[in-house]
């Protein structure tokens, strides 16, 4: 049997959605080719593929290919994926995201049951549920957050949940709607040093985003706090340094840094590619600092092995006590 199609070549195509309209008319910036200590093969394992199946089977979204991570390959292979709640597209626009930007639709309420199949049906020991900015709600999101992870809880009841939230900027009681849902990991990232927030982070404030984790454990002092860092954006070590000293001083537990890899030419350019030995020497300083972990590699990112690392949280945790 032949399925015959038909075109009505009167009706004119739609223009295809621009994912970065805000940047349209930016000027380019070139891509570097990046250095032999960050390249990754591409995905063709199996299971890669039955993930991917089960994300579009259950209408999910994900950071991993939302945001072009290098790791989606060996993640996806190891049935570990991130979760994007409350759509694809983000109210911001910073410089350095290549998630989609623009007029986000309504919030989907079927979505914490839908995401907490997906998470009992891959067997996840640890999940970690991130979104989009949506200042265009009244609590950035909050509630819905809280209900994904009562689905997971119910769903799901041995898995640990991660978190990785907007700011809740303006958005007063958010991060309490979230903390007091009782995640395991609560992560928010700053993603790089103050003095470059204007351009790489124009909707945020940096106080703003240290004051969140600072007050994520007035809440409940068993959450583990997170952040993370991007390096190569052009910042000095001495501000990474100072960053790192903020982190402390807001009870931080666990600290990423990797290298900001440049989506596309109309986002912000690498300044440098940091070499596997400076990592190696950001790691050493954070963990003098006192983090109960620390992960500093070119192609960390918040989410990668964060099985392990919870893992590796507790057992900090318990050898410190």
């Amino acid at each position: 049997m032949t399925l015959r199609v038909e075109i009505d070549h009167r009706m004119p195509a739609l223009p295809p959605r621009i994912r970065h309209p805000e940047k349209a008319n930016r000027p380019d910036n070139p891509i570097q080719r990046k250095p032999d200590w960050i390249r990754v093969r591409a995905p063709n394992h199996p299971v890669y593929h039955e993930t991917r199946a089960l994300m579009r089977a259950n209408g999910l979204v994900t950071v991993c290919e939302e945001a072009a991570c290098p790791n989606i390959g060996e993640c996806w292979s190891q049935r570990h994926a991130t979760m994007m709640i409350l759509g694809d597209t983000c109210t911001r626009a910073c410089s350095f995201c290549n998630v989609r930007t623009g007029l986000p639709g309504p919030v989907d309420d079927n979505e914490p049951e839908r995401v907490a199949d997906a998470v009992a049906k891959l067997g996840l020991r640890h999940v970690v549920i991130t979104s989009v900015d949506r200042d265009d709600l009244a609590d950035g999101g909050a509630a819905h957050f809280a209900a994904v992870i009562r689905a997971i809880r119910a769903a799901a009841p041995g898995t640990t949940i991660e978190v990785l939230t907007p700011d809740f900027l303006r958005k007063p009681g958010g991060m309490e709607t979230v903390a007091e849902a009782r995640p395991d990991v609560f992560n928010h990232n700053l993603e790089t040093v103050p003095r470059l927030y204007p351009g790489i982070r124009p909707g945020a404030r940096y106080y703003q985003s240290l004051r969140l984790l600072d007050r994520v454990k007035s809440v409940d002092a068993s959450i583990f706090t997170k952040s993370g860092l991007m390096v190569g954006l052009g910042e000095e070590r001495a501000e990474i340094h100072q960053v790192m000293d903020d982190l402390r001083i807001a009870a931080v537990d666990f600290l990423t840094i990797g290298q900001y890899l440049q989506p596309t030419v109309k986002h912000a350019a690498v300044a440098a590619f940091v070499t596997p030995t400076e990592f190696s020497e950001y790691a050493a300083t954070a963990r003098a600092k006192g983090f109960l972990l620390v992960s500093a590699t070119p192609l960390t990112r918040s989410s990668y092995h964060a099985d392990a690392d919870f893992a590796a949280l507790r057992a900090a945790r318990e050898a410190r006590a």
